[in-house]
């Protein structure tokens, strides 16, 4: 039998990229431009608090494509309480979650791009509101769909 094909080597499958491209390279490497910025602001306000969080990512691949992934993304802390790196778990993102998810960053993108990062954050804020849920909640309801 084959070996079976690593983690990291799946990933540079589809990010399309070699080990020695990717290597000390900051991850936003991969950050696709059309990922609203307010969905890093909320991920970073999260895990600088040690909270953890699960958000819908587009990263973009060497090739100019694209990919989804449903990121669950933490800090990882010392045993002082010092956080000392992120720790994340990407999985696959459910198709039917992204014919939510698409518009829904389209619109944030588009109020960051004509407003403001506030205007984006505002109106995430009010989607969310009007559905009596936490950005985790409604992301994970969307991954069981």
């Amino acid at each position: 039998m084959g070996k079976s094909p690593t983690v990291t080597n799946l990933f540079l499958k589809i990010v399309g990229a070699s080990e020695q491209e990717l290597l000390g390279k900051p991850h936003n490497i991969i950050r696709h431009p059309q990922m609203p910025r307010v969905i890093f602001k909320l991920l970073w306000e999260k895990i600088k608090n040690k909270e953890e969080i699960f958000a819908y990512v587009k990263n973009l691949s060497f090739d100019g494509g694209y990919y989804w992934v449903y990121a669950n993304v933490t800090a990882s802390s010392d045993a002082t309480g010092q956080i000392v790196g992120y720790y994340s778990i990407r999985r696959k993102a459910n198709p039917k979650a992204l014919e939510i998810i698409n518009p829904l960053y389209d619109k944030l993108l588009e109020l960051e791009k004509t407003g403001s990062m506030d205007a984006s954050l505002n109106y995430l804020t009010r989607v969310l509101e009007e559905k009596g849920m936490s950005y985790e909640e409604f992301s994970n309801t969307l991954q069981r769909l």
